[in-house]
């Protein structure tokens, strides 16, 4: 089952700790976050951990795409 995760307006480390989670039960998270620093944390644990990843930005927000293959 795919989960949406709405992590604007949180720092670090809190949406990296939340995105984890959430890989360990969903093959496909989607996040979404509104700050550089947690986008780039994010991104860089999911592809040291070989996960797919998509990242869109618009109008300063971030949405990633994670995919556990």
């Amino acid at each position: 089952m795919d989960k949406v995760l709405d992590l604007r307006g949180l720092s670090c480390p809190i949406p990296l700790i939340k995105t984890r989670d959430a890989l360990r039960d969903s093959k496909v998270v989607t996040v979404l976050v509104d700050d550089m620093p947690p986008k780039e944390n994010i991104l860089r644990f999911a592809k040291s951990q070989g996960y797919k990843v998509d990242c869109q930005e618009r109008a300063g927000e971030y949405t990633i795409r994670i995919c556990r293959e």
